[in-house]
C-alpha cells in the first residue's frame, strides 16, 4: 500500500508543478471532447435507429457478408 501512495503523490506532484504541460493538457482534452461530442451530434447520427432487432440483425449481417437463412 505505500507504494501506491508513493506512485499516486509522484503524479499529483507532477501535474501540480507543470506550467506549459498544464496548457497542453488542456488542449488535449478539449479536443477529445469536441471530437466525441461536437462531431457525433452532428455528423454521426445512430445508424440503425428506428431498426427492430431483426432489422438489425439483417443489417448487421449484410454489413459483414453473412448469410441469414429464416
Amino acid at each position: 500500500m505505500n507504494i501506491l501512495n508513493a506512485i499516486f503523490r509522484f503524479y499529483v506532484e507532477g501535474f501540480r508543478r507543470m506550467t506549459l504541460g498544464r496548457t497542453l493538457w488542456v488542449l488535449v482534452l478539449l479536443k477529445l471532447f469536441v471530437i466525441f461530442v461536437i462531431l457525433r451530434l452532428f455528423f454521426f447520427r445512430p445508424a440503425m435507429q428506428g431498426m427492430t432487432i431483426e432489422e438489425k440483425q439483417q443489417h448487421v449481417a449484410q454489413r459483414l457478408g453473412i448469410p441469414l437463412d429464416k
